[in-house]
């Protein structure tokens, strides 16, 4: 049987991933609360293989290497994140990487994670990575898109378009959860439209 491979991604209302600079929103859009955190620490304790991306491999090892510029970043829940087994694909880093059980995968992403799907006795989660997860969308490898809204239209200062290129889906809503503050997770299972 083929693991689970969840697209775990935060977005603002109106489809950013981030903000710009000089958007001084803050971790979390400034809208983090005791519910959220503990729902993702939740999420990112039990038994999951984390993949990433090169590009969100650096952004997090340079958020996690600068905690003066950013205080949250060291959540309990980006810790448990940063512990679980970790594969980042790249053709453009190679190993040792600076992140607890990080192993390189050398290769087309497509082709990697269907091989990790197979062979996984446990759900893969992916966070961010945004060009590599619409392509594994497109391909039918995702199964489960995570969807985190923060409640903020970043209109002038967002950055990366979560969606910007994609194909078209249709979506089923699996679940959905009110994580305080105006902040919902919606859970859905992806196909091509």
């Amino acid at each position: 049987m083929s693991a689970t491979y969840t697209f775990d991604v935060f977005s603002s209302l109106d489809g950013f991933a981030s903000v710009s600079p000089d958007g001084d929103w803050g971790g979390y859009w400034g809208k983090q609360g005791p519910e959220l955190l503990a729902h993702r620490l939740e999420l990112y304790s039990g038994p999951n293989r984390l993949v990433l991306g090169a590009t969100t491999f650096r952004e997090f090892a340079a958020m996690l290497a600068n905690t003066e510029d950013f205080p949250d970043v060291l959540d309990p829940w980006v810790s448990a994140m940063r512990n679980l087994p970790t594969t980042v694909i790249s053709t453009s880093l190679s190993g040792p990487l600076d992140w607890p059980q990080a192993a390189v995968a050398d290769g087309d992403a497509l082709e990697v994670v269907a091989q990790m799907k197979e062979e996984s006795d446990v759900p893969i989660r992916s966070h961010g990575s945004l060009s590599m997860n619409r392509a594994l969308m497109g391909a039918g490898l995702v199964d489960r898109l995570q969807v985190t809204i923060y409640p903020v239209i970043t209109g002038r200062t967002g950055t990366q378009p979560i969606f910007a290129g994609s194909q078209d889906f249709d979506l089923e809503l699996l679940d959905r959860t009110s994580l305080g503050g105006g902040v919902e997770e919606l859970v859905y299972r992806p196909t091509l439209h």
